[in-house]
């Protein structure tokens, strides 16, 4: 386990590849760790300095007490790059990960060679549905949404399916830090990067569930449509996380865009 003291936070992290090929960051969910990229990242280890990390408030990184902003979880990342001599790399989200690389390449494009965003959105939701669930767990836990969450992250066939692994992501959903958890929705409901990414000229490969309700595919289609060079897919049989339910499928996707952009090597 790797850890990094940014600011007043310490980040947890994970490296693995050669530190002088290029960058892949892959950056995860609200409510989950680096462990969603298990499936995904290793396919990359023989081309890329591949790092994944622990956002603020998930995983064993620090949860410091909410509200977290957007540009704090940005900040982060930023961070962690130079800690590492990252000058530039591709920046792999989903969903809120998704919201915080479209934030770097808002802030310093020049550190973005291009942009994998999974299921996400330049705006993920509105205020009134952020308060009503910022509001059900204040009240009950990160367990009042759980149920609710498992729906909108896997489909009904892999639930129906794979149910002991769908019990595993939902413990790790419900022990992700209440602090963090609220923290990072409130980030999401106070950011519109819809002016900043609108125009944004870096390679993008955008993706999206087909049964994904948290972020559908026509509002994905409405991300990647903002970006000057992005190419869009829909992954079949996949909801919110496709890294978990179809990591072959976006592992090539993702292979076929980099080496099409020359980040990859045949």
């Amino acid at each position: 386990m790797q850890f990094i003291q940014l600011g007043s936070v310490v980040i947890h992290y994970a490296t693995a590849g050669d530190p002088t090929r290029p960058a892949l960051v892959f950056s995860n969910s609200l409510g989950t760790d680096l462990r969603i990229w298990d499936r995904v990242a290793p396919a990359f280890e023989d081309n890329f300095f591949v790092v994944r990390y622990d956002k603020r408030g998930h995983g064993l990184s620090d949860a410091p007490p909410a509200p977290y902003s957007m540009s704090d979880h940005v900040g982060d990342v930023v961070g962690l790059m130079d800690a590492l001599d990252v000058t530039s790399a591709v920046l792999c989200g989903d969903s809120v990960g998704g919201l915080i690389a479209q934030g770097v390449a808002a802030r310093d494009a020049e550190r973005v060679q291009a942009l994998v965003l999974c299921d996400t959105a330049a705006k993920i939701g509105d205020a009134d549905t952020w308060n009503a669930r910022i509001e059900a767990v204040e009240d009950g836990g990160i367990e009042a949404v759980a149920g609710a969450t498992m729906e909108r992250w896997f489909t009904r066939a892999f639930r129906a399916e794979r149910g002991d692994e769908v019990r595993g992501w939902y413990n790790m959903l419900v022990r992700t830090s209440l602090a963090g958890y609220l923290g990072t929705m409130m980030a999401i409901r106070d950011t519109d990067y819809s002016d900043d990414t609108d125009g944004l000229s870096v390679p993008a490969l955008v993706v999206v569930g087909n049964e994904d309700d948290s972020t559908p595919p026509s509002v994905v289609k409405g991300l990647s449509d903002l970006i000057d060079e992005s190419e869009f897919h829909v992954i079949d049989d996949a909801g919110h996380l496709p890294c978990i339910d179809q990591p072959e499928v976006l592992v090539d996707l993702m292979r076929t865009f980099l080496q099409r952009n020359g980040l990859m090597r045949d």
